[in-house]
């Protein structure tokens, strides 16, 4: 027996509507947010990489991360209000390198991902890709103490007001990230009073398995 129009018309409604949920279920888990262990010689901490809301900024950690350049990277500042070079913006931070015999083999620079595209924001366990220029971008991230607003696009850390480009979370080990932000440091180099003495060292960094 024949089908009906009206009939014939809503299998084939019910059949792009699977479709499309299918298309949007299957987007979700390609987005999935990906976890990565770093291990450092005050212990290890893992991040919760958001590549839904910073694709751009998530891959190129991640690429980092796959391509083993963090390991035997170094964390080579903290800032603290004890030791901060600016106190006109001040912020609480800590920041990670990449191993510094591979920055010659750095990726190019990316984009910068603002966090007023992207809905991120700079709070208590952030991760965000540090930078000097808005585009410049390559390796060095790091990990806010507390919620850091000014480091929001319009923020005035970063005299452009554009902000830095947030990726994701610290989920385990923020213990970790507290003893590294309170490490000593010395007055010396780039980074000037917010130098530690001696570097930490990154033993190695991966992509953990979720449980």
């Amino acid at each position: 027996m024949k089908t009906s129009l009206p009939g014939r018309l809503l299998r084939l409604g019910l059949s792009a509507l699977m479709f499309l949920l299918g298309t949007l279920a299957f987007a979700q888990t390609a987005a999935k947010p990906v976890l990565v262990t770093l291990e450092t010689d005050l212990g290890a901490f893992t991040v919760e990489v958001d590549v839904a809301h910073a694709p751009v900024t998530g891959s190129n950690f991640l690429k980092y991360v796959d391509g083993k350049f963090y390991d035997g990277g170094i964390i080579d500042r903290t800032v603290r209000a004890d030791n901060t070079r600016r106190h006109d913006v001040e912020i609480q931070v800590i920041q990670l390198e990449e191993n510094p015999a591979r920055k010659s083999d750095s990726f190019p620079a990316i984009s910068l991902e603002r966090t007023s595209v992207t809905g991120l924001k700079h709070l208590n366990g952030t991760i965000s890709m540090a930078r000097g220029g808005a585009d410049t971008a390559t390796a060095s991230f790091f990990v806010c103490i507390g919620d850091q607003p000014e480091l929001n696009f319009g923020g005035k850390r970063n005299a452009d007001g554009q902000g830095f480009a947030a990726f994701g979370s610290v989920v385990e080990g923020m213990d970790i990230v507290g003893k590294i932000h309170a490490a000593r440091t010395v007055a010396k180099g780039e980074f000037g009073t917010e130098t530690i003495d001696p570097p930490i060292h990154i033993l190695k960094a991966y992509r953990k398995t979720s449980p």
